[in-house]
């Protein structure tokens, strides 16, 4: 059974004007798939993401979590946003705690968890630290570590590595493709970086300017680990940037 289902999906804000962000989106994300959400700004991307979360309603169309409705939040679903918005005056280890804390979970697992998964982002050593002590990629990092404690079986993640810089971005990306790897839950990704796209998906949906609607899919079947810089690689970057400028180009013109 797919992960999601989306059929007919619309969605549009009640401003003076209305905005219509989203149209007609028909998508389907099976289990365990990597998907991109790939597209210029104001496109919808993260709309999109955040009605899947739960966390916005549609206007119109349905959206399916493995044959059930999504009306609102849900355990089974992790959201990571480009601010990790950690707890100031919470440690690492306390910040990554949290959700298992809402939960009722007894202090000695939660600190069990958290170690683990604090491990996973390459944070041992950390778990005392405050986030004002920390650089912009660990904070990120602890971030992902408390949306993984939580067990979720889907990860939802919204250009979570937009603020940090280059090589920190590249070591995250490492990183999130080996958590993936060792568990495959399905991940859910929005970037409008198209090299971080291709590295990362198994398929990328690559949006309209807004009213967002599904321009073009792109499967990137190429073999797992992939090297930046491979020709391969470098032929499907080339294509997503012409189709890019091509659905510009048509909305400049609309």
């Amino acid at each position: 059974m797919a992960t999601f289902e989306v059929r007919g999906l619309g969605k549009q804000f009640p401003t003076d004007p209305p905005v219509r962000a989203l149209d007609g989106i028909d998508l389907t994300v099976e289990d365990g798939e990597f998907v991109v959400l790939l597209g210029p700004s104001g496109c919808g991307k993260s709309t999109l993401l955040e009605i899947l979360a739960g966390l916005q309603q549609p206007t119109e169309g349905a959206v399916l979590l493995e044959g059930e409705p999504v009306r609102g939040t849900n355990d089974r679903l992790g959201v990571v946003f480009q601010d990790a918005s950690l707890y100031p005056w919470r440690t690492v280890e306390r910040n990554v705690e949290l959700g298992l804390e809402f939960r009722g979970v007894g202090k000695a697992e939660r600190r069990r968890v958290a170690t683990e998964y604090l491990a996973q982002v390459g944070l041992s050593g950390f778990e005392k630290k405050y986030p004002h002590q920390l650089s912009g990629g660990m904070r990120q990092r602890a971030g992902i570590a408390r949306t993984l404690a939580a067990e979720p079986d889907v990860l939802l993640m919204d250009e979570p590595f937009g603020a940090v810089d280059h090589l920190t971005r590249i070591q995250l990306q490492r990183d999130l493709l080996a958590l993936w790897e060792s568990r495959r839950r399905t991940v859910v990704f929005v970037t409008h970086d198209v090299g971080e796209a291709v590295y990362l998906a198994d398929r990328v949906i690559l949006l309209s300017p807004r009213p967002g609607r599904v321009a073009r899919e792109f499967v990137i079947d190429e073999p797992r680990p992939r090297r930046r810089g491979d020709i391969a690689l470098l032929a499907v970057e080339s294509e997503i940037y012409a189709a890019l400028t091509r659905i510009e180009e048509r909305s400049a013109t609309a």
